[in-house]
């Protein structure tokens, strides 16, 4: 990478971009972008460091820029035609990251699902015992001079991460998603397994998962979970309101009993990733046990706070899966509290594509509300509705309008779960000025 120049980053506050730009950032390098004007949560990080973050414009695009495009943003954009027609350098996210790759040990996270949530968490542990640069998809980045690892998030939407060939993966599991792109969950198989056949070291798989399990690879794929034919094995797991403890084998070696102040099964399984992956790369399993104790979790994920009587949690979960790992992890740190569930459908193909799997994993919730669906920058409209999934909800389904949070306010001494990938928080802040106000009114 040039230290000469200044990269520019078109879409600089999408949750990959803004980590990257911190990275790039960190190593030094002149870092500048532009984005909407609306506050987006990534932002904060990249004013404290300093980055500029200008509006949409093509004015911005002179000579001496070198452009990193955002996945949102293809060749009819107006900053990314103003730089064709200067002949300015021009990387897509991906083939940056891919450069970054290739400067250290490199362990990309991907899967269906617990992508970030995992990242997060290598990146934290091996932080703690060795230099580290990461790209962690909650907005958060950081580039270490002379680092030994490099943790990212591999993405697999539009195959975005066939660009990378990494030293080690981890897969959390695959599952179908992004029905706007994806035939169905054997091309999302197929892209898989192409990242696989690019991996030059090793794979971490979830060994239940039974494509993971029909994987491919020229590379020895490491299976981790809590079954007898998993390499790497969670044991005697315990689950409390302070989080969870298992000890964990290697095949019949034991390596130890580890504690971590996470919830729900799924974060059992990306701790036993992460222990998998440090122990083939040998760094010693007394550090490992140290650092998942201080891991606090990453943005958006499971992230808490108390407003009058009630626990508000926010979470990305926008897929039947995660919708059911987030109210698992609910129901074990709250296990004698109300749970509802706050859901934004996002994008129409999704909804229509796995209703029922919505229905059914939202149903674990003791009441569920919705809003209107969340549309994408691809996708503007379609021939479903909150409606038509509220219909096959029997916990509720009541569609909230942002002008009217009150139906919320029945709840006393209970948990509120907001979950989605679009803007559900504006939801959230009514419903808290909703409680702010009504508790002040009452002192």
């Amino acid at each position: 990478m040039n230290a000469d120049t200044t990269y520019f980053f078109v879409g600089i506050k999408g949750t990959g971009m803004s980590s990257l730009a911190l990275l790039l950032h960190d190593k030094g390098l002149k870092v500048i972008g532009s984005d909407i004007e609306k506050y987006t949560f990534t932002q904060r990080g990249l004013e404290q460091a300093g980055i500029k973050i200008l509006p949409f414009d093509e004015k911005n695009i002179h000579a001496g820029l070198t452009i990193i495009e955002g996945n949102a943003f293809g060749s009819d954009h107006p900053e990314i035609k103003r730089a064709h027609e200067l002949g300015l350098k021009i990387f897509s996210y991906p083939a940056m990251v891919e450069k970054i790759i290739a400067e250290n040990t490199s362990i990309g996270i991907a899967g269906s699902h617990g992508k970030t949530s995992t990242t997060g968490l290598l990146a934290h542990v091996l932080s703690g015992v060795s230099a580290t640069s990461y790209l962690v998809g909650d907005g958060s980045g950081k580039g270490v001079p002379n680092s030994r690892f490099f943790v990212f998030e591999a993405d697999e939407y539009r195959r975005h991460f066939v660009a990378y060939h990494p030293d080690y993966v981890i897969m959390t599991n695959i599952d179908f998603d992004h029905p706007d792109y994806f035939t169905g969950i054997e091309d999302v198989f197929d892209a898989f397994t192409t990242l696989a056949s690019q991996t030059k070291k090793g794979i971490f798989a979830w060994g239940e998962d039974k494509y993971l399990r029909n994987l491919k690879a020229p590379v020895p794929v490491h299976y981790y979970g809590t079954s007898e034919d998993d390499e790497f094995r969670a044991v005697n797991i315990k689950r409390t309101t302070k989080g969870s403890t298992f000890d964990v084998y290697r095949e019949k070696q034991f390596l130890g009993t580890y504690q971590i102040p996470l919830f729900g099964e799924h974060n059992v399984l990306n701790s036993l990733a992460v222990i998998a992956v440090s122990y083939c790369e040998a760094v010693p399993q007394d550090e490992i046990k140290r650092e998942l104790l201080s891991f606090k979790g990453v943005k958006r994920r499971f992230t808490e706070k108390i407003v009058a009587d009630m626990t508000i949690i926010d979470d990305y979960a926008h897929h039947p899966s995660e919708i059911k790992a987030t109210l698992d992890a609910a129901r074990q740190k709250y296990p004698k509290k109300e749970i509802i569930a706050v859901f934004q459908p996002h994008t129409f193909s999704r909804t229509i594509a796995l209703m029922d799997d919505f229905a059914t994993s939202l149903n674990l919730a003791d009441k569920v509300f919705l809003t209107d669906i969340f549309s994408s920058i691809r996708e503007h409209n379609g021939n479903v509705s909150s409606d038509d999934l509220g219909s096959k909800i029997t916990k509720g389904g009541e569609v909230l309008k942002l002008d009217n949070m009150s139906p919320l306010l029945d709840f006393h001494d209970a948990v509120v779960v907001f979950m989605g990938a679009g803007d559900i928080q504006k939801y959230e802040y009514a419903y808290e000025r909703l409680l702010s106000n009504l508790s002040f009114k009452n002192n």
